[in-house]
């Protein structure tokens, strides 16, 4: 077994800003995937989008989601000018 990330899902309070923030606020290349989901590739995984309170009841938990969730996400770049022309594609 080669141990990996195949995918990480997000779950988000709106799926339309959301989508719109990493597919055009980050560039991410969404694949074709149901309304009430969004799947983007990356590379040799995925990143998935999905609402909050469908996401925890998928998983079984409830969706107040109080206190530190114990984990982050990133995404690093090559250099600090990278970093300012990502983050001011993000913002724009």
């Amino acid at each position: 077994m080669k141990p990996r990330i195949s995918m990480v899902t997000l779950g988000v309070s709106n799926l339309v800003e959301s989508v719109r923030f990493y597919e055009q606020g980050l560039g991410l290349p969404r694949m074709d995937s149901p309304p009430e989901v969004a799947f983007f590739t990356l590379n040799g995984s995925w990143l998935g989008l999905y609402g909050r309170e469908s996401l925890a009841e998928d998983a079984g938990v409830p969706a107040d989601g109080t206190g530190f969730a114990g984990f982050t996400i990133a995404h690093n770049v090559d250099s600090e000018a990278a970093v300012d022309e990502l983050m001011e594609q993000a913002v724009g």
